[in-house]
C-alpha cells in the first residue's frame, strides 16, 4: 500500500463511510412557492368570523333603530352602536391578515364585548327588561367566541364562550332560562369553531410531514442509485481484487468490504412513513445490503415496522455481515432471510465460514471484547426480541432474530 505525502495511509477508515454529503438545500421543501409561509388552515374560519360579525352588527343596528324611542338613554345606545361599528371595522381588518391575529387582540375582543354588554342596564328601560328585550349588543357577542376558537382551539373557544355567558348574566342581572340558553350557544360556538381549527391545523401538519417525507425519500433514492452505480461498485471491485492479491491488499479488501456494508446501511435508513406514523419497510432496507457474496431473500410485499426498529434490525444484520467479513474471510458467502410469520418477524443471517469455536464468545466477553455480544444481542434485547446462535467448527454460523410486531413484546434470551 502507498501512503500520502504527509505519511498517513490514504485508505479511509472503516468507521468513516465514504458518502457524498447531501446538502440541506437538496432536502429543503417549501409548501408554498416563493418561500412564503404556508397558509393558516383556519383562515376560512377567520373569514367566517368576519362575516358573522358584520351580519350581527347590521342586526344590532336595525334593532336599535326600531326600539330607539323605548330606551332609557337613546344617546347611550347610539354611542354603544358606534363603538360596536368601529370595533367591527378594526377586528375585520385585523382578522383578515394572518400577522395581525394576535392572542392579545382576541382576548381584548372578548373583554371589550363583555364591557359593551354590561352597558345594557344603562340603556334598556325597566319595561324592556321586564319583557326580556335583547341586550344592546344582541347576537353580536357570538363573534368573539368564534374568533377565540379559531385562534386558541377548543379550550380557548370554550373559555371565551363561558366568559361571554358570564357577561350576559351580568348584563341581565339574573340567571334565567334565556341566559342559560345563550351561555350554552356561546360556549358551543367557541368549542365547535375551536375543534374545527384544531383539526385543520393537525391535518395540515400531517400533510406537511408526508410531503417532506416524500421529498426526502426521493432524494435518498437518487443518492442510493448514485452510490450504487459508483462508490459501491468501486468498493466491491477493490474488495474482490484485494482478496485475490492477498498480503497487504487483503487488508485493503477487508476495509473496502466494511465500507461497502456501512454505505449500504446508511442509504437503507428511511425517514418516517408518509402518514406520519414513523414506519419504514424492513424488506427494502435489507435488500440494500445485498452484494455479490451476500444474498438477501424476503417476502414479495413490504414488511413495515417502526422506523427505529427497522434501523436497529438493519444495524444488527450489518454487524453480522461485517462479522462474516472479518472472521470468515472475504471469500465467504452469506445469506439473509426475512420472514413474516404471523405476529412476529424473523431475520436469519447464515454464512459458510469456518464457524465459531465453542466458548469463543464467552471468552471474548470475559476479556472485554463485547462487539458481537453488545452490538447484536444488546440491540435485539432492547427491541424486545430474541436471538439464537447455531454454529460449529467447519459448519458456518447462523444467527436467528425473532421480533414480535408492535404491541407484542417479550424478553430476550
Amino acid at each position: 500500500m502507498t501512503c500520502g505525502d504527509d505519511g498517513r495511509d490514504p485508505t479511509p477508515s472503516p468507521v468513516e463511510p465514504i458518502v457524498p454529503r447531501v446538502s440541506r438545500q437538496a432536502l429543503r421543501f417549501r409548501l408554498v412557492p416563493g418561500g412564503r409561509p404556508p397558509r393558516d388552515p383556519a383562515t376560512p374560519l377567520w373569514w367566517g368570523t368576519i362575516v358573522l360579525r358584520v351580519i350581527t352588527l347590521l342586526f344590532a343596528i336595525a334593532l336599535v333603530a326600531a326600539d330607539h324611542d323605548g330606551y332609557r338613554r337613546p344617546w347611550l345606545a347610539m354611542v354603544v352602536i358606534l363603538a360596536m361599528t368601529g370595533w367591527t371595522v378594526l377586528t375585520s381588518v385585523a382578522y383578515a391578515r394572518r400577522a395581525w391575529r394576535r392572542q392579545w387582540l382576541v382576548a381584548l375582543d372578548v373583554l371589550l364585548t363583555c364591557g359593551l354588554m354590561l352597558t345594557s342596564p344603562l340603556v334598556l328601560s325597566d319595561a324592556q327588561y321586564a319583557a326580556a328585550h335583547p341586550l344592546i349588543t344582541t347576537v353580536w357577542v357570538a363573534a368573539p367566541a368564534a374568533a377565540s376558537g379559531a385562534r386558541f382551539g377548543m379550550p380557548g373557544g370554550a373559555l371565551a364562550g363561558l366568559a361571554l355567558a358570564a357577561g350576559t348574566a351580568g348584563a341581565r342581572m339574573e340567571v334565567d332560562l334565556d341566559v342559560l340558553r345563550d351561555g350554552v350557544l356561546l360556549t358551543a360556538t367557541g368549542l365547535l369553531i375551536g375543534m374545527t381549527a384544531t383539526t385543520a391545523r393537525r391535518s395540515q401538519a400531517m400533510l406537511a410531514r408526508a410531503m417532506r417525507t416524500e421529498a426526502a425519500t426521493a432524494e435518498r433514492e437518487r443518492l442510493a442509485r448514485s452510490i450504487h452505480d459508483s462508490v459501491l461498485q468501486v468498493l466491491a471491485r477493490v474488495r474482490k481484487r484485494g482478496a485475490e492479491l492477498g498480503g497487504e491488499a487483503a487488508e485493503l479488501a477487508t476495509q473496502a468490504g466494511e465500507q461497502e456494508i456501512a454505505l449500504r446501511s446508511l442509504v437503507s435508513t428511511q425517514p418516517a412513513g408518509p402518514n406520519g406514523d414513523d414506519t419504514a419497510d424492513l424488506r427494502s432496507a435489507l435488500q440494500l445490503l445485498a452484494t455479490s457474496r451476500v444474498q438477501v431473500s424476503s417476502p414479495a410485499g413490504e414488511v413495515r415496522l417502526p422506523g427505529q426498529v427497522v434501523a436497529e434490525l438493519t444495524g444488527v444484520v450489518g454487524e453480522a455481515l461485517a462479522n462474516v467479513e472479518r472472521h470468515a474471510g472475504p471469500g465467504a458467502r452469506a445469506w439473509v432471510l426475512l420472514e413474516e410469520l404471523g405476529e412476529e418477524v424473523v431475520v436469519t443471517v447464515r454464512d459458510d465460514g469456518p464457524g465459531i469455536p465453542e466458548g469463543r464468545l464467552e471468552t471474548a466477553a470475559t476479556e472485554g471484547r463485547l462487539g458481537v455480544v453488545t452490538s447484536i444481542r444488546g440491540r435485539v434485547a432492547d427491541l424486545g426480541g430474541t436471538i439464537s446462535l447455531e454454529t460449529a467448527p467447519g459448519e458456518g454460523t447462523e444467527w436467528e432474530v425473532r421480533l414480535p410486531k408492535p404491541g407484542r413484546r417479550r424478553g430476550a434470551r
